[in-house]
C-alpha cells in the first residue's frame, strides 16, 4: 500500500525541492498535492499553464524517488449565496483538476457543497456540480473524490452533521453518479467521530468497491484536529479502523491529512518527526494487511 501525505505545511515553510526531498528521505512514496491557496486571488495556480506546472513539479518528485498519488482542490468549492467567491472558485477548482491530472496524480479531492436545507435538493445540486468536472477528470485520467464533510452549529457551539457527513451518505452520492470511471469516495476518517458515526462504521458502509482513498489523521471526537494518529489526547481506534479496511479490502493508497502535528517543530526538528509520521503510517498500513482475508491456497 502507498503511503502519503499531503503537502500543505511543508510547501509553505521550504521550497518545493527541499520539502519534497524531506517527504521522500522520511519514507514516504508519494505525497497529496494540496491548492487550498487558489482561493486567493494572488495564488500563483490561478495562473499558471497546467500541463507545463504539473511537468515540472512532477520531474522534482521523480528526481527523489517520489510521485503525486492524489490531490486536493481549493475549499470550499462553493459559499451558497456568495456570488463574489462563486463567480471565481468553480473555474479555480477545475483548473486545480487539472493541475492535478498534470502532476499524474490518481484523485483530486472536491468538496461537497453545503445547500441550504439539506436533502434531495443538496445531493441533487452536488450531483450536477461534480458532473460539471467530468470532462477534465477524463481528460486527464484522474477520479473526483467525494468527501465526508462537517457543519458548525454556532449558537450552541458544537459540531454537526451537513454535506455527505456520513457513510451512508457518501455512499448515495456515488451511486446516484454512477460512473465508477470518473468518481470515487475519499473518507475522511477524522470527520467521521465528529458527526457521531465511528469510522470503521463508515468503511463498511461503503464497501472496497466504492472507497477509493483516505484522509488519515486524529482528534478526541470534539474538534477537528488533523494530528497524527496516537497524538496526546486523541481517542480515535484505529485497531477498528485498520481491521475494517482490511476486510472490506481497500484497494487505495494511505493518506494523512495531518499536518497540524508538525508546526510544533522547528525547521530544525520537522524532518525528524515528517519521519516519525511515516513510521506511524507503516504501522498502521502493516495492521490493515493483517486484517486482509486469508487467500486459500
Amino acid at each position: 500500500m502507498i503511503l502519503s501525505t499531503q503537502t500543505d505545511h511543508l510547501f509553505h515553510v521550504f521550497p518545493a525541492e527541499k520539502a519534497l526531498a524531506i517527504f521522500a528521505e522520511a519514507g514516504f512514496d508519494a505525497v497529496d498535492y494540496s491548492m487550498f491557496d487558489m482561493t486567493g486571488d494572488s495564488c500563483p495556480l490561478n495562473t499558471v499553464d497546467p500541463e507545463a506546472y504539473g511537468a515540472k513539479l512532477a520531474g522534482a518528485a521523480r528526481a527523489v524517488g517520489l510521485s503525486f498519488n492524489q490531490a486536493h482542490a481549493p475549499f470550499p468549492s462553493m459559499r451558497w449565496g456568495n456570488e463574489d467567491y462563486n463567480a471565481k472558485i468553480p473555474p479555480r477548482v477545475e483548473r486545480s483538476v487539472r493541475i492535478a491530472g498534470a502532476l499524474g496524480a490518481k484523485v483530486i479531492v472536491v468538496h461537497p457543497i453545503v445547500v441550504p436545507g439539506g436533502g434531495e435538493e443538496q445531493k441533487r445540486f452536488n450531483c450536477a456540480y461534480y458532473r460539471t468536472l467530468a470532462g477534465a477528470a477524463r481528460d486527464y485520467g484522474i477520479k473526483i473524490a467525494l468527501e465526508n464533510m462537517w457543519g458548525y452549529d454556532s449558537r450552541r457551539n458544537y459540531i454537526i452533521p451537513n454535506v455527505c457527513s456520513f457513510g451512508a451518505d457518501l455512499a448515495e452520492y456515488f451511486d446516484e453518479l454512477a460512473d465508477p470511471e470518473v468518481y470515487t469516495v475519499c473518507l475522511d476518517l477524522g470527520h467521521c467521530g465528529l458527526v457521531g458515526e465511528e469510522p470503521d462504521a463508515a468503511i463498511r458502509a461503503l464497501g472496497g468497491e466504492r472507497l477509493g482513498a483516505l484522509h488519515v489523521h486524529d482528534n478526541n471526537y470534539r474538534d477537528d484536529s488533523h494530528t497524527l494518529p496516537y497524538d496526546f489526547g486523541m481517542k480515535m481506534n484505529w485497531d477498528a479502523i485498520c481491521t475494517a479496511l482490511g476486510e472490506i479490502g481497500y484497494k487505495g493508497d494511505f493518506t494523512f491529512e495531518a499536518d497540524n502535528f508538525l508546526p510544533r517543530f522547528g525547521a530544525d526538528t520537522i524532518a525528524d518527526a515528517v519521519g516519525f509520521m511515516a513510521k506511524i503510517g507503516r504501522r498502521l498500513i502493516a495492521k490493515i494487511e493483517a486484517a486482509r482475508p486469508a487467500r486459500n491456497g
